[in-house]
């Protein structure tokens, strides 16, 4: 049961962290051209999006957690821990990357000089941690699909 568990949580969370990873990808070719003023403007929709990121150490707790329970089935506890490390690294790149363009600009609301090179930064770390994400939902599904 607690296998289960961890399972259908691992899963689950790591759906939930494809939604704005995969929305931000998606966006990015049309935003990365924006001028300045309209920038800031699209920016604006992410208000309240910081929740997303809860979900965040407790899905690097339970991709961990599975692969510790699946231990003995030797390619699906891999597969479960590369889903974490995978998972773990986007947190590390949003903290790097991401979370200092949001601070530069106050989230978004103020217009330092530098702002079209935090853009950059802020843009294509989220198009790598999109990546990250695919690859850890990717590794989560072999995990169950090979389990024996």
């Amino acid at each position: 049961m607690l296998i289960k568990t961890l399972q259908f949580l691992a899963l689950f969370l790591t759906a939930v962290m494809l939604m704005p990873a995969g929305a931000h990808f998606f966006e990015m070719p049309h935003k990365i051209a924006l001028d300045r003023d309209d920038y800031f403007i699209v920016q604006g929709i992410y208000a309240g999006w910081s929740w997303f990121g809860a979900v965040l150490i407790p899905l690097v707790l339970v991709d961990f957690g599975l692969a510790y329970v699946m231990r003995n089935d030797k390619w699906p506890a891999l597969l479960a821990l590369a889903a974490g490390i995978l998972t773990l690294t986007t947190l590390v790149t949003f903290f790097i990357w991401i979370f200092p363009a949001n601070q530069a600009t106050v989230n978004w609301t103020t217009i330092p000089e530098n702002w079209a090179t935090l853009r950059s930064q802020w843009e294509y770390t989220h198009a790598v941690n999109f990546a990250f994400t695919l690859l850890a939902f990717s590794a989560l599904t072999l995990a169950l699909i090979v389990r024996r």
